[in-house]
């Protein structure tokens, strides 16, 4: 009982939360539920792709003028 409680637990968490995200990313973009989950997951690589560029900026703008560019030292 205890592994399927924490499986179903999971699985009903997880869709409300994959519900929360694509409203976060964006109005659904089609009425079929397979269709709008294909654009919220190439919308969701759009916001990763994102945030890992402006990581490498930061990393880069650190490394070439170190940490007193953030006011650190």
């Amino acid at each position: 009982m205890g592994f399927a409680c924490l499986v179903n637990t999971t699985r009903v968490y997880g869709t409300k939360m994959w519900k929360y995200w694509c409203k976060a990313i964006g109005t659904k973009a089609y009425n079929d539920d397979r269709k709008a989950d294909t654009v919220a997951i190439i919308r969701s690589f759009w916001v990763v792709l994102h945030i890992f560029t402006c990581f490498t900026i930061i990393l880069n703008a650190i490394a070439n003028h170190g940490w007193g560019l953030l006011g650190l030292i």
